[in-house]
């Protein structure tokens, strides 16, 4: 169990880097939620007596994973992808399995990212190779999937046709919401963009003098503060 919490505090320090690297970078956080979570030994052994696996270390071990699983929250589909290929393209990181529930949703309209990865984990005397499930989604899918697991527990998982038909219309508009609000953002990136380059014209004229974006918005601000 230590072997999964360790590749846990692994993957969350870069996933950490990673989010404070791009927010450098790109002045923009892709991530707007990061949480962790280890199967306990009696819920691995639960699955494992359901799923008809047998109860030795290693078997368990090559046979289930989603004994360490972080769950990372995103704004837009888009940064789903952004943050998928940047963990993809760490060097110690093997990718074992990636679902993509996104551009091929489940029947009940769950829509989500799902890689499994393999994380080297460095002990005193050994390399462990621990699996960990990464699930990738918007906020927006996430609030219809806790509460989609909550009504399934509630009902013992023999939900109403009604219920089940309902919930999918739910996540419909999740995902209605999510198109929406991603186009949106795109609409205010452009204008954004359209702002800058007309500052910069603005600025430089006919010149071959290029002034850093980021210079020209600070002149602007104090533009706006410092009377003329």
């Amino acid at each position: 169990m230590l072997a999964y919490k360790f590749s846990l505090d692994e993957m969350s320090t870069k996933i950490n880097i990673l989010e404070q690297e791009f927010q450098t970078i790109h002045e923009y956080n892709p991530i707007e939620h990061v949480s962790t979570r280890l199967k306990s030994p009696e819920s691995i052994m639960r699955k494992a007596l359901r799923k008809n696996i047998e109860l030795s270390l290693p078997i368990i071990k090559e046979n289930m994973k989603d004994i360490a699983g972080i769950r990372i929250n995103c704004s837009f589909n888009s940064d789903i992808y952004k943050v998928s290929e940047m963990i993809q393209k760490q060097k110690d990181v093997e990718v074992v399995e990636c679902k993509d529930y996104i551009k091929n949703p489940k029947p009940n309209g769950y829509r989500s990212l799902h890689l499994i990865l393999k994380i080297p984990v460095f002990l005193s005397d050994r390399v462990e190779h621990v699996f960990v499930e990464v699930q990738i989604r918007t906020i927006a899918m996430d609030f219809w999937a806790s509460l989609e697991h909550k009504i399934f527990y509630k009902y013992n998982n023999a939900v109403p046709e009604k219920i089940t038909r309902e919930l999918k219309e739910a996540a419909e508009s999740a995902n209605e919401l999510d198109r929406k609000m991603e186009n949106l953002h795109k609409e205010i990136n452009e204008i954004k963009q359209m702002e800058k380059k007309s500052m910069q014209t603005k600025l430089t004229g006919d010149n071959d003098l290029t002034i850093p974006l980021n210079f020209l918005e600070m002149i602007n601000e104090s533009r706006n503060i410092i009377p003329d």
